[in-house]
Formats: structure tokens, C-alpha cells, sequence
């Protein structure tokens, strides 16, 4: 009998991570949208279910029968759900990327005797399989992560197309970045200290600080790590003065009689703007350096992918990258390779070798390439 998945959030990365699994597992697809859940192609065979996400006794209901749930639900409903889904005894791979510490249900997911690994996408994820990996093997004295998801065409003025709501994004403009600098966590503004980076076959981009260390900094005792945000440049600056001007402040105005928040109106205004539009070319590119003393010589691993979104199967490159770590994951549980109860950031599956390793080839036979080098 085939084994039975309940993918929560049919988004555009949702619906990939459905997909994919649906090759070899029994698959149901959970959204409020009726329009979200009609987008799967009629040759895949994915049960849809109609549901409001936000309502724990809902999400409860919907995964009463699965042996895995994958939590792709939008990032202000992910720490509810996930506490709903171990509540209820099941295992998950969660990629909603929430703003509460995952950790925090630790203790629940041990309780339950269930496994949960969150933050399972490209960045936050495989950044964090790959610093896992080696700094089980080696003293890690130094971690950077570049990355980031750009259209092929520049646009002006924003040279910026987004996958997900302009919301998400925002945020990752405005929350303090976390970095650790001399073995101490250190907060800089997002946004803040931008430097130019060339990569082969795209060009000058810039980069600037972001929150996006996330467990890494409870996890791993490393005296240097940042995280940072690639984008063209320009748009960085373009960012900093609409945030400096008040245009992403979360405090209501009053505006022609009613009370809205600049936050709500700006997303509102950018959503066609930033709208990624079906086929449209992009790309996802990311940077991972880790460094450190292996048999008493200096030693830096770069890890550099580069992934384009493709015209057969329509999946954006931000979906691909994000949504195969994700079913790599999921593949992982349920195949019994990796059985860790409790809440685990994707650090603690890497360094697994067996499971780098897996998560690795998964990759690559689909498509999602990371190339190492070494000095």
C-alpha cells in the first residue's frame, strides 16, 4: 500500500513538491483555494482538498490519515501549523519559513515521538545541509551564504520579479539580520553593508545583510557566519528608500476615512508589478563558502549553484530549487534513512553523511546542480 502524503499550501511551491512526490506516493494537495488546487495538470494523480489552513481543527482533520505532512503553508500561519501537525503525531518537512523559532516545539515534536525538519528549502536548507556536512567533519571557523532569485530581464525601477508575495519579501527587508561576528550573534538593519560579487554567466550583483542564519546561530558554535541577499544592483538602494520614507511601516494611518498600514498598501501596489508571470525566465543563484582547519591545514569548500527555471514543465527555478529539497526530505523520512524525533534544522540532516549524500544525488537527478570546489 502505497504510503500517504498531505501537502499543506498548493502555491506555486506546493503545487511542484506535490508533484514530484505524487511519482511514487499517494498524494493529497490542502488549500482554501479552489483556484490554487485546479492548476495540477489532469495526469497527475493528486487528490485536492478544500480547507481553511489557519484552522488548526481543519489542518488536524486533513492529515488524520497521512504518514507524512509537508508545511508550505505562507510564513504567518507556519509556527500554528506545525505545532498542529506534531500535536496531531505526524512527521513533517516544513518549509514555510516562519518568524518563530522553530525550536521552541522541540520538546512537542520529542513528546509525540515524531520527526519534524523545517526550513527545508534552498536558503534557508541546503545552505544549512552543506555548513552541517562539513562542520561535522572539520573545525568550521567561517560560513557565508549568498543567494538569491532574479527575472533574466531588468526591469526598471525594482529589476525584480517575485514568486511569492511581495509581503514575504518585504520582510526580509525590514527584520534585523542576525550574523555572528567573533563568536558572538550581533544584529545589523537589513539591507545594510552591500558589497558587489561577479558570477559567470550573470554579472555584477549586489549584496546586502539579511535575517537568514535563522537556527544556525543556536545550533552551530562558529566565530564567523553571515547570510546575505543577491539582488541587481540598484535595487537594493531603491528598497532602503522606500523603508526610510515609511512606505513598509506596519502601524495603521488613516486614509480617506479608513485604516490601512503602508505595508499593506506598498504590497498592494508592487503585487503586478513583482508578479513572476508563468514561463517567464529566471533564475535562482547561490554562493556557500565554509572554511576551516582540515588536518591542520587551512581548508574553504565553495559550494556555487546556478538554476534556471524550465520551459517543459513550467516550474519556476525558485519552486525547483526550493520544492526537490523539500521532497529529498520527505524521502528521507519516509524511506527510514533519517529518524531524529524532534524539530530539526536541515544542519542536523547534513550532517548525516548518508543523507548529504542522498539529498545531493536527489538534487541532481532532477535537475539542481551544486558545484564544489576547493582550496
Amino acid at each position: 500500500m502505497q504510503q500517504q502524503i498531505v501537502v499543506l499550501g498548493a502555491g506555486m511551491v506546493g503545487r511542484v513538491i506535490a508533484m514530484d512526490l505524487a511519482k511514487e506516493f499517494q498524494v493529497t494537495s490542502v488549500d482554501r483555494s479552489r483556484e490554487n488546487l485546479s492548476l495540477f495538470p489532469p495526469h497527475f494523480d493528486i487528490t485536492t482538498l478544500v480547507a481553511n489552513l489557519s484552522d488548526t481543527a481543519a489542518v488536524s482533520k486533513a492529515i488524520r490519515k497521512a504518514d507524512l505532512v509537508i508545511g508550505a503553508v505562507p510564513g504567518f500561519m507556519g509556527y500554528k501549523t506545525l505545532e498542529a501537525v506534531l500535536k496531531a503525531g505526524k512527521p513533517i518537512v516544513d518549509i514555510s519559513f516562519f518568524p518563530e523559532d522553530a525550536l521552541l516545539l522541540d520538546s512537542l515534536a520529542k513528546k509525540h515521538r515524531v520527526t519534524a525538519i523545517v526550513d527545508c528549502g534552498v536558503a534557508p536548507g541546503m545552505d544549512n545541509m552543506i555548513l552541517g556536512y562539513h562542520a561535522a567533519r572539520m573545525p568550521v571557523s567561517r560560513f557565508t551564504c549568498y543567494v538569491g532569485g532574479l527575472p533574466v530581464t531588468r526591469t526598471l525601477p525594482f529589476q525584480y520579479k517575485a514568486p511569492f508575495s511581495p509581503i514575504d519579501v518585504i520582510e526580509e527587508y525590514t527584520r534585523p539580520a542576525r550574523l555572528v561576528e567573533e563568536g558572538k550573534v550581533v544584529t545589523r538593519p537589513a539591507l545594510s553593508e552591500p558589497e558587489l560579487l561577479e558570477f559567470e554567466g550573470i554579472g555584477t550583483l549586489e549584496a546586502f545583510n539579511t535575517d537568514g542564519l535563522r537556527s544556525l546561530t543556536r545550533t552551530m558554535k562558529i566565530p564567523f557566519m553571515k547570510e546575505k541577499t543577491l539582488r541587481y544592483p540598484g535595487h537594493r538602494l531603491l528598497m532602503q528608500n522606500l523603508k526610510d520614507a515609511g512606505l513598509f511601516d506596519t502601524q495603521p494611518v488613516k486614509v480617506a476615512g479608513k485604516m490601512v498600514t503602508p505595508l499593506e498598501l506598498t504590497a498592494a501596489v508592487l503585487l503586478p508589478q513583482w508578479k513572476l508571470q508563468p514561463q517567464e525566465p529566471e533564475f535562482t543563484v547561490m554562493r556557500v563558502e565554509v572554511s576551516g582547519k582540515e588536518k591542520s591545514k587551512t581548508k574553504t569548500y565553495r559550494y556555487d549553484l546556478f538554476d534556471r527555471n524550465d520551459p517543459e514543465t513550467g516550474f519556476s527555478s525558485m519552486s525547483r530549487t526550493t520544492s526537490f529539497t523539500a521532497t529529498g526530505a520527505a524521502r528521507l523520512l519516509l524511506n527510514g534513512l533519517y529518524d531524529r524525533p524532534g524539530v530539526n534544522p536541515p544542519e542536523f540532516v547534513g550532517a548525516d553523511p548518508a543523507c548529504f549524500e542522498f539529498m545531493m544525488q536527489h538534487l541532481r537527478e532532477r535537475g539542481v546542480n551544486y558545484f564544489r570546489s576547493e582550496w
